[in-house]
């Protein structure tokens, strides 16, 4: 008989994630903000994305959340909902909207874009413990966190002290930095994110953001050295490529497919910034593998990031190799670069497969422009630059 507690139990899925999702206008011209006359809705939020890209790839995906009880939060749900990702467990806050952020057509690396956000006192910045469902968020074989929700407010921080603290049955934790210094109110967000990146399994850093967070200019293995817990480190390079560092004793929460909850085992105790490198984790000068990036027809540059995460995060649930992950990384990303918007349908598996098995001349020689994603027997996918 099913003990009564567990009646209810969610449903183990192969990914959660929990974030603030916020409705995105995007502008209808190029300008500032103060001259574009109007704008197309659409929906923003890192790990959202993620879930929202695996979900379209076949795996199955939660998303848990709160929201407005407003037309905004419909929306968001909505549409998060229509890729196939669980929305069951979002939750409506009817004291505080959904947020919501304007932003210019520019790219985003440049002083000339502008954005606007409006998430103060929003639904999703006062998650806690106590208000989102704990059992959907650790009902996943992998949880997907970044340091953006941290940022959001002190309660937002806890819960994710408490997601990332150690105990029986963790799912694996995922951690992307997305180091955002506009979202810090103060200058300890560097450690915050130090913190929780230690705490995690998988962490996702880029190289730039490494610089800019924690003043790193020594290169992956720099990045690694003050890295040393998660089982599996992976430092991303912009168009040169990404290196993966693997921890020898973590064992299947690093080498193989995500365990499900229900047999992980306890995840390594939570770091601080002080703590020496443990004798077991591989020294700086140990990545296991670098691929470098495809040359890619650059359409739009948002959304790469998380397609990267996710195209690894498949790859890592299907067990495939730490080369392999890395490929489904870059591919998921060039599917999110050579489409306009921040979501973009990702190659079906056996595309990407196919392209991630070439061998390391074919691929360094791969290009992949617009609308590559959509057929199997692209005739330019492997012209020479």
């Amino acid at each position: 008989m099913t003990p009564s507690g567990l009646r209810n139990a969610p449903d183990v899925v192969d990914v959660v994630a929990l974030d603030e999702s916020m409705v995105t206008f995007l502008p209808s011209r190029p300008g500032r903000l103060a001259d574009v006359p109007s704008f197309e809705r659409a929906i923003g939020g890192a790990e959202s994305n993620v879930v929202c890209v695996l979900a379209a790839a076949g795996h199955s995906a939660r998303w848990v959340s709160r929201v407005g009880a407003d037309g905004f939060g419909d929306h968001l749900v909505e549409t998060i909902g229509s890729y196939g990702v669980d929305v069951a467990s979002v939750r409506r806050d009817t004291a505080r909207p959904t947020g919501v952020y304007f932003r210019t057509a520019g790219d985003r690396a440049t002083d000339a874009h502008e954005v606007a956000y409006y998430r103060t006192g929003s639904a999703a910045s006062a998650m806690t413990a106590g208000n989102v469902d704990l059992g959907a968020v650790r009902a996943g074989r992998v949880l997907h966190l970044s340091g953006i929700t941290a940022a959001l407010s002190g309660e937002c921080l806890a819960l994710l002290r408490e997601l990332t603290s150690p105990r029986p049955g963790r799912p694996l934790v995922s951690f992307d930095v997305n180091h955002r210094p506009g979202l810090w109110r103060d200058a300890r967000g560097p450690d915050v994110l130090l913190e929780l990146a230690r705490r995690a399994d998988l962490v996702f850093v880029g190289e730039d953001e490494a610089e800019q967070a924690w003043g790193l200019s020594g290169g992956p293995e720099a990045v690694r050295e003050i890295f040393p817990e998660p089982g599996v480190l992976v430092v991303k390079q912009g168009a040169r490529g990404a290196t993966v560092f693997l921890r020898p004793t973590a064992g299947s929460r690093a080498a193989g497919a995500a365990p499900a909850p229900k047999s992980a085992g306890t995840p390594p105790a939570p770091g601080r910034a002080a703590h020496p490198r443990p004798a077991s984790a591989p020294g700086p000068s140990q990545p296991a593998a670098f691929v470098p990036a495809p040359h890619v027809d650059i359409a739009a540059a948002t959304g790469a990031g998380d397609a990267f995460a996710a195209g690894f995060l498949s790859a890592t649930l299907r067990g495939l190799p730490l080369r392999d992950r890395l490929r489904h990384g870059h591919l998921w990303a060039a599917a999110a670069l050579t489409t306009p918007g921040d979501l973009a349908t990702p190659p079906t598996r056996h595309h990407a497969d196919r392209l991630a098995a070439l061998d390391d001349d074919s691929w360094g020689t791969l290009r992949l422009g617009p609308g590559w994603t959509h057929t199997e027997e692209a005739p330019e996918e492997a012209r020479t630059p």
